[in-house]
C-alpha cells in the first residue's frame, strides 16, 4: 500500500501546511508554528520503506483493464478516494481539503537532493497577475474576474540541476569598416580578421526542466532561481501545494543542459571580441568535463485557463515574483474600440475639411 503523510498539528489536530511568508509550517486553526526541523522525523520513513511485494495470478478470463498511469490513494483523515497520476508527489483531498505527500514518490533515487522554498504566498501571484492585467482594456472579462484569479495553483516542479567544467574554442571572421571622402571620391576600406578565443568557464546549477507537464520555454522564462536559498529536502515543504516526481529522467535532460552550456560559453566568448564592425563565428568547440547532477524542486504559481478553445497559461516565479504569460484579446471588445476609433478620426476629418470650405 502507498504511503500518504499529512501533517497534523499536535495541539488541534487540524492540517498543517508551509507557510511562505514565515518560512515554518503552521496551522490554519490554531495558529501555532512549527520549525522545519521539528518535523524532520516525519521524513525518516523514506529511508526505511520497502517496495511491496504482493503478487497474484490472474484469470486469463479477466475482462477488465487498469490504466497503469493513474493511481488511487486514500485519504488518511475522511478516507474519500485522491486520484492522481504516476508522477503525482503532492496533492490535497478533494474532499475534505487535507493536504497530502505520497511518500513513494520520493523514495531511493526518487528523493530530491534540495528545494527552493516558496517565498511568495498565493494573494502576492494574484497581485502579479492583477497587475499584469492592468491596461489591458481589451481583455476578455474572464481573465478579471476575481473568482478565475482564485484558481491559481501553486506547484513543485521537478528540475535538473547540471555542474560542468567547459573548455572552449572559437573562431570567428571579423571586419572593420573605415570610411572618409576628399573633393572628388566617398572611400571604404574594409579589414578582415582571424579572431580566436579559447578559454574555461565553470558552470553550477543549470537547470533543466524534468517535467514534460511544464513548457521548458516558459519554466525558462521565469529563471532565475536563488539555488543559494535552496535547502535538504523535506517532504513539510510541500504540503499545502501540488507537486510531481520527474518524468523527464537526467540523462533525457543532458542535451537541454549541453546546448544552454554552450550558448552561454559562447556568449561569453562573443562578449570579449569587441572594437570590430562585424563579428561572424566560423567554427566552436566545447569539452565538458566534471559533470555532475542533481535533483531540485522549484516553486512556481500556475494558472492554467481555456478561452474560445484556446489553452493560456501563466506562470511566476514563486521565489522572486517573476510572471510569464500570454494574453487573449475579445475580438468584439476591439471591433467597438476600432469602430469608435474610426468613427472619431471620420468626424474630425469632416470637421477639417468644413473648415477649409469655409476659409
Amino acid at each position: 500500500m502507498a504511503v500518504l503523510q499529512e501533517y497534523k498539528c499536535p495541539c488541534c489536530g487540524g492540517a498543517i501546511t508551509f507557510d511562505s511568508g514565515i518560512q515554518k509550517m503552521k496551522c490554519p486553526f490554531c495558529d501555532t508554528e512549527f520549525e522545519m526541523e521539528a518535523l524532520a522525523a516525519y521524513d525518516s520513513e523514506l529511508n526505511n520503506e520497502q517496495a511491496d511485494a504482493m503478487e497474484w495470478e490472474y484469470s486469463q478470463s479477466q475482462s477488465w483493464q487498469e490504466d497503469d498511469n493513474i493511481r488511487s490513494f486514500v485519504c488518511n483523515s475522511c478516507g474519500g478516494e485522491i486520484i492522481g497520476d504516476e508522477n503525482t508527489a503532492a496533492t490535497a483531498c478533494p474532499y475534505c481539503g487535507n493536504p497530502v505527500v505520497m511518500m513513494a514518490q520520493f523514495t531511493g533515487a526518487l528523493k530530491p537532493d534540495c528545494v527552493i522554498p516558496f517565498k511568495l504566498d498565493k494573494k502576492a501571484a494574484i497581485a502579479a497577475l492583477k497587475k499584469h492585467y492592468e491596461g489591458k482594456w481589451l481583455l476578455p472579462k474572464v481573465f478579471k474576474d476575481e473568482n478565475h484569479l482564485q484558481e491559481i495553483q501553486g506547484i513543485y516542479v521537478p528540475v535538473w540541476l547540471f555542474d560542468a567544467e567547459a573548455v572552449a574554442d572559437v573562431r570567428y571572421k571579423a571586419t572593420q569598416v573605415r570610411a572618409w571622402s576628399d573633393s572628388r571620391y566617398d572611400y571604404t576600406q574594409t579589414s578582415c580578421f582571424a579572431l580566436s578565443r579559447s578559454g574555461q568557464l565553470g558552470f553550477s546549477c543549470i537547470p533543466v526542466d524534468g517535467s514534460t507537464k511544464m513548457d521548458d520555454a516558459m519554466m525558462e522564462a521565469i529563471e532565475p532561481y536563488d539555488i543559494s536559498q535552496a535547502v535538504d529536502f523535506q517532504t513539510a515543504y510541500l504540503a499545502g501545494y501540488l507537486a510531481d516526481k520527474y518524468d523527464v529522467d537526467a540523462e533525457e535532460s543532458i542535451q537541454r543542459a549541453n546546448e544552454r552550456i554552450k550558448k552561454s560559453t559562447e556568449d561569453a566568448f562573443a562578449a570579449t571580441a569587441i572594437g570590430y564592425t562585424s563579428v561572424i563565428p566560423e567554427f566552436s568547440s566545447v569539452r565538458l568535463s566534471q559533470g555532475q547532477t542533481r535533483y531540485a524542486l522549484y516553486p512556481v504559481w500556475l494558472l492554467n485557463t481555456k478561452w474560445n478553445g484556446k489553452q493560456y497559461t501563466f506562470a511566476m516565479n514563486g521565489q522572486t515574483g517573476k510572471l510569464v504569460g500570454d494574453l487573449p484579446m475579445d475580438k468584439a471588445a476591439y471591433n467597438k474600440w476600432f469602430s469608435g476609433i474610426a468613427a472619431a478620426i471620420g468626424a474630425a476629418a469632416f470637421a477639417l475639411s468644413y473648415l477649409l470650405w469655409l476659409l
